[in-house]
């Protein structure tokens, strides 16, 4: 299976994406990412207020296979936070990038950004890692 990759994203090496609107960048897992997961029942989500480094894990989502740490793709403070996932986890799934993200935080250095993949170099990634299965 192909998983979409978003073009207007940037994304981690451990399936982490993010979208900057300005100042503020907001995270989800990537398609491929919910997939290798399967069917999402929950999703713990860092509080408003919440403070962290690039590369520190700012959640938890548990499915019916694992549970998997995710990753900031990028250093700020967390300034929403999806609470819909909170009684509908499953929009991981459904939605990736759009309804299933996870939250949204005010970047201490949006430089770090450039440091993230881009869609052509993350979709090689995923060809790379669909090979190797």
């Amino acid at each position: 299976m192909v998983s979409r990759v978003d073009q207007s994203l940037r994304y981690t090496e451990t399936h982490d994406w993010v979208r900057v609107e300005g100042d503020i960048a907001t995270f989800g897992i990537t398609e491929y990412a919910q997939d290798q997961l399967s069917d999402i029942v929950f999703v713990e989500l860092p509080q408003i207020g919440d403070t962290f480094e690039q590369g520190q894990v700012y959640a938890v989502v548990e499915s019916v296979k694992a549970a998997s740490d995710c990753y900031t793709p990028v250093a700020g403070e967390v300034v929403e936070i999806n609470e819909e996932l909170e009684s509908s986890p499953a929009l991981v799934n459904q939605e990736p990038y759009d309804g299933g993200w996870f939250a949204k935080v005010r970047m201490s250095d949006p430089s770090q950004v450039e440091s993230l993949r881009d869609a052509e170099s993350y979709s090689d990634l995923l060809r790379q890692l669909t090979e190797e299965e």
